[in-house]
């Protein structure tokens, strides 16, 4: 089995990385977090450069899309890159307005970037649904965590009169859901180790640095082997078209992962990770929205089990 990357994607992985590089200002996303809104001239960016609509070229192997999107949470965009480059293509076939919500019917909670959202993409069941939403329908809700995070409110005559993707696109929005937050996932947790690990390079005690002790190592080593395997999870469920099966292997594991990391990352850094002064927290503090969206770890697992072992009429 190859592990690495074909010349094409790494073109992709260098190009988006370049854009990046040009386009994220920690300071300012920092800032952008704290006042619940996301990063509107980086969306411009990444949708002038084509990396928006990677996913409607996909012919069936996602992984040049989801490859984008980890990208973008590594290097801390604040932007809809999950639900724009591989949730909209695959279930509505076309690039949508956004941002982008992606929502539950029935279900009143805050939403990732419900706030902002110009559309929404609305599980149904055995169907999805996809709505432009009017400023009177969504409303931000503040929290600490570094997302504009809103409520979407859709009357039940609207959303039965919205456009119906077709029998069948509210499993395929859930699998590629599921998929959209592994790979985000992904791409915070290695922005979080990376930072972890520079961090206790330059913390000294005892005359030493923190991270020459070995038992820091193997704490980092354990978080390194953990974010690697479900990596490669992401890639296999991206490259299988986010299979019921492979997308929510991705995100079950994936989501443990990140509470172990979220943990040992700050408990390396100390209380300084928790503050908006140190670049940590705008990566970790994402975490614990991704790993509870679309009812969390256990919700992934149980979808997993059905996928496995359940036939397709779930009997």
């Amino acid at each position: 089995m190859d592990f690495e990357l074909d010349s094409d994607q790494q073109a992709i992985v260098d190009g988006i990385d370049a854009v990046l590089a040009a386009h994220v200002d920690l300071d300012a996303t920092n800032a952008l977090g704290t006042e619940g809104r996301s990063d509107a001239k980086l969306r411009e960016a990444l949708a002038e450069s084509g990396f928006l609509d990677l996913g409607l070229d996909s012919d069936g192997d996602w992984l040049a899309a989801t490859l984008v999107v980890e990208a973008i949470a590594r290097a801390g965009g604040l932007v809809d890159g999950g639900a724009a480059v591989l949730v909209a293509p695959a279930v509505a076939g076309r690039s949508l307005a956004g941002p982008i919500a992606l929502a539950v019917q029935g279900e009143a909670g805050a939403v990732r970037f419900g706030a902002e959202a110009r559309t929404a993409l609305v599980d149904c069941g055995t169907e999805a649904r996809l709505l432009s939403l009017e400023p009177s329908e969504k409303f931000a809700v503040e929290t600490n965590y570094p997302w504009p995070m809103g409520r979407v409110r859709v009357e039940t005559d609207d959303l039965n009169q919205a456009e119906s993707l077709g029998e069948g696109s509210g499993a395929r929005l859930r699998d590629f859901w599921r998929l959209a937050i592994a790979a985000e996932c992904i791409g915070s947790m290695q922005a979080a180790l990376d930072t972890t690990v520079e961090y206790v390079k330059q913390r000294r005690q005892f005359g030493r640095a923190v991270g020459s002790f070995q038992a820091i190592q193997h704490r980092l080593a354990e978080l390194s082997v953990a974010i690697e395997g479900g990596r490669w999870l992401v890639y296999e469920a991206a490259h299988r078209g986010a299979q019921a099966e492979s997308a929510a292997a991705a995100a079950a594991h994936v989501c443990a992962s990140a509470s172990a990391v979220f943990t040992e990352t700050h408990q390396l850094s100390g209380a300084i990770g928790y503050t908006r002064e140190h670049a940590l927290q705008l990566w970790t503090m994402r975490l614990p929205v991704l790993r509870l969206e679309m009812g969390g770890t256990h919700a992934h697992r149980r979808a997993l089990a059905r996928a496995r072992w359940l036939d397709t009429d779930g009997e």
